[in-house]
């Protein structure tokens, strides 16, 4: 069966692999309209991906659009820890209804469906699949600007769902000083090359750390690279953040949308005008 069968309702029947019979709509696909969605990724774990994708949120939402967040990152799902998100999902007879942040970020997340948060999640890559897939045609969305999609690290079995079945607008790849980080993030750009997805630009996380004394910069993980590999791999430079204690302190106590900085406002700018261009080449 080719790939364009995937999602098709003539899946198991269809021979050719290349018939246009569109999936029907859900009731809470047709109750969302989402304007773009964009995955936010990492080549490995580590690099704080998820308090990227946090502060990406709230900086849009700052700048006046509805924006929310599809935790992918099943696992190891951060995103109602660092929002101070405790309420659960629940559905009705149209899909299930997903949690606010204080400041009206939607948040659909598997944390929000558990009994006790710390309960691990030890599924298959399969079934993580089909809940991934559920969060997307199941959820009641609402009227968005953005849906940030927080991917796990890598390039496995949620990235290709993802991929395959979602309308990825585009992408934003997260990196970190490192060599190691600075190699797989390639792999994750190779990736989304593959599946023929706008690349938004780079972010360079942990690029460096002030000290609270002098504010002199300190270059914990060596001489960030973000802007070169951004050259070299020929996509967009987004800008890069420090490795900041406030943030950390904030997101554990569920408090990040307190958090201030210009920094990644500045990012979420670069990030819409990202967007605009790509949207002009069309």
């Amino acid at each position: 069966m080719g790939e364009a069968c995937g999602s098709c309702s003539a899946a198991g029947t269809c021979t050719t692999g290349s018939c246009s019979t569109e999936p029907e709509l859900t009731e809470a696909q047709k109750a969302s309209h989402i304007g773009k969605v964009i995955a936010v990724m990492s080549g490995k774990g580590g690099v704080g991906k998820s308090s990227v994708t946090g502060m990406l949120a709230v900086s849009l939402m700052r700048q006046g659009y509805k924006v929310g967040i599809l935790d992918a990152d099943v696992t190891g799902p951060s995103i109602p820890k660092i929002f101070g998100v405790t309420e659960k999902a629940n559905a009705n007879n149209v899909g299930v209804i997903v949690p606010e942040t204080r400041n009206g970020i939607k948040i659909m997340s598997l944390n929000l469906m558990l009994e006790n948060e710390d309960d691990p999640v030890i599924w298959r890559g399969s079934i993580i699949t089909q809940l991934i897939q559920q969060f997307w045609k199941d959820v009641v969305w609402g009227e968005l600007d953005y849906l940030l999609i927080d991917m796990p690290p890598g390039t496995g079995d949620v990235p290709i769902t993802v991929f395959q079945t979602m309308p990825i607008t585009g992408v934003v790849i997260v990196s970190s000083p490192q060599q190691l980080a600075g190699m797989i993030v390639r792999k994750a750009i190779k990736m989304v090359r593959r599946y023929e997805a706008t690349i938004y630009g780079l972010v360079e996380n942990m690029a460096y750390v002030s000290c609270p004394d002098c504010d002199h910069r300190i270059e914990v993980f060596g001489k960030p690279k973000g802007e070169e590999e951004a050259q070299d791999s020929e996509i967009p430079y987004l800008g890069q953040l420090p490795l900041d204690p406030v943030l950390s302190s904030l997101s554990d106590l569920g408090k990040i949308e307190d958090y201030q900085s210009e920094n990644f406002d500045k990012i979420a700018e670069r990030l819409t005008e990202e967007i605009k261009k790509a949207e002009e080449k069309k």
